[in-house]
């Protein structure tokens, strides 16, 4: 029989967790003189001792490590419980969101996919402003976790070539990942720390420094203001930007740097594409917009530089609306979402290590071709890719491009045009934030569409952020009978 104790047990801790997260926004409120405190104390009140009679229920479950099918369902359940409490705030209070827009923004926070259902975000309550930071904050944290110590177990989407380069965490998942995560708190946290101070000295408002830092390093996205980041300008778009994209590098580097492998980050093959891609990316955005912006190739190369980023990595900050840019440049936006930045970061999409992967198996069919005679394996970062690796990449994008239409066709039929169908549905399952259009294009929102859309787009950032293959496991009948 399925023992869902040890399951139980790991949720009701983050779900307690998350109630003790409330108390900063409620104090922000209380600050502020603003009524809404109450509904943080309310809901802080109620995921506390809910998720502390869930673990209390199912502590005498607890074991040494998780069996296969614990560990996809502890991670799929993570991510369905959390946003279940984290849109309380918005459903108490001023706001009185329904339970769809409340649920929708909620998941949007904590797969850091950054699409909002909320207007009026500059006269909102500081305290929720800085709620939705939160969310996404520890969403990033959490999906690191998750990339370096689950997905590599579970082999998911090629994710067990880097099960060697992380840690040994077969047979004792929970006690190694504690000791995993308190190595990438103490970065994540720093690094949060240096872009906050750094926003703060080049003129942003503490407050508002603070939850663009929480946004920024999580490739969030949320602002508190309806113009997303370009409510500033300047300078701070390429601070911004240079943090996107060390959030947007494997964690794990970071981790061997400060254990004194100094070069780790610089010898990453991921990286280095990466790097190359978004200076590719941007080098042909600024030569296109100065066609926009004649004789301002600064602006040009501004925006180029931080719009491109915000878009790879799946932050969703918009300092322009580049629907206005031409359908070019509108058509590069939306093939650029869909590559993503490193496994292993906050970043989120396809991620740029399957797509070395599966350049790499083209090449060695290419050459096959040419010298049928010949033996030619496909390589990454200077390793044979194992059939299994290889086949898992592949079943990936097959998975994702099936997902894919069929959002698409699923947003269809709720009435929604081509253009946000298919842009929405990318969106939502690359974790990207903005989409393409008038509706939920960069100069949007998503509190337009109906409730069924909303539904469907909930369900795949929950789907896309845990990369596919860990939720539709559980769907299969052989997952349950072991």
């Amino acid at each position: 029989m399925f023992d869902f104790r040890p399951v139980g047990y790991v949720i009701g801790l983050l779900v307690a967790a998350l109630g003790l997260a409330m108390l900063p926004p409620m104090l922000v409120d209380m600050a502020e003189g603003r009524g809404h405190w109450r509904s943080f104390a309310e809901s802080a009140l109620l995921s506390v001792m809910t998720g502390g009679l869930i673990a209390l229920a199912c502590r005498n479950g607890l074991r040494e490590g998780l069996s296969i099918q614990q560990t996809f369902l502890l991670t799929t359940g993570v991510w369905l419980a959390l946003p279940m409490f984290g849109a309380l705030p918005f459903m108490l209070g001023e706001t009185e969101a329904r339970p769809v827009d409340a649920f929708f923004e909620a998941m949007s926070g904590l797969t850091t996919t950054g699409a909002t259902v909320f207007t009026g975000l500059d006269t909102m309550p500081k305290g929720l402003l800085l709620w939705r930071g939160i969310l996404q904050w520890l969403g990033g944290i959490g999906i690191i976790v998750v990339a370096m110590v689950f997905l590599p177990e579970l082999r998911v989407g090629g994710m067990q070539i880097f099960r060697s380069e992380a840690f040994d965490t077969m047979g004792k998942i929970l006690p190694r990942a504690t000791e995993i995560a308190a190595q990438i708190s103490v970065i994540y946290c720093a690094l949060t720390m240096t872009c906050l101070f750094t926003y703060m000295m080049l003129g942003m408002e503490a407050f508002d420094a603070t939850v663009h830092a929480l946004t920024t390093v999580s490739t969030g996205g949320f602002s508190t203001y309806d113009a997303s980041f370009s409510a500033f300008s300047g300078p701070l778009e390429y601070v911004a930007a240079v943090f996107m994209v060390l959030a947007a590098l494997p964690f794990v580097r970071y981790v061997q740097m400060v254990n004194g492998h100094r070069t780790a980050l610089l010898r990453d093959k991921q990286v280095y594409g990466f790097v190359l891609v978004v200076v590719t990316l941007v080098a042909f955005t600024t030569l296109v917009l100065l066609a926009v912006f004649p004789h301002h190739w600064e602006k040009s190369f501004r925006e180029a530089v931080f719009n491109i980023t915000s878009i790879i990595t799946g932050t969703g900050y918009a300092s322009a609306d580049y629907m206005a840019w031409g359908n070019l440049l509108v058509t590069v936006f939306f093939f650029t979402g869909l590559i993503g930045g490193c496994a292993g970061s906050t970043a989120c999409s396809v991620k740029i290590f399957r797509y070395q992967i599966l350049f790499a198996s083209i090449k060695a069919q290419m050459r096959k071709t040419r010298s049928p005679n010949g033996v030619f394996v496909p390589r990454y970062d200077g390793r044979k890719i194992g059939d299994e690796a290889l086949n898992s990449v592949m079943s990936f994008f097959v998975f994702f491009l099936v997902t894919l239409g069929l959002v698409s066709v699923l947003l269809g039929l709720t009435g929604l045009d081509f253009t946000t169908s298919v842009s929405g549905a990318a969106s939502a399952l690359a974790n990207i934030g903005p989409g393409l259009g008038d509706t939920i294009g960069p100069a949007g929102t998503f509190a337009d569409l109906n409730d069924t859309a909303k539904w469907v787009l909930s369900v795949a950032m929950l789907i896309g952020r845990l990369e596919l293959l860990a939720v539709y496991a559980m769907l299969t009948v052989t997952f349950w009978r072991g």
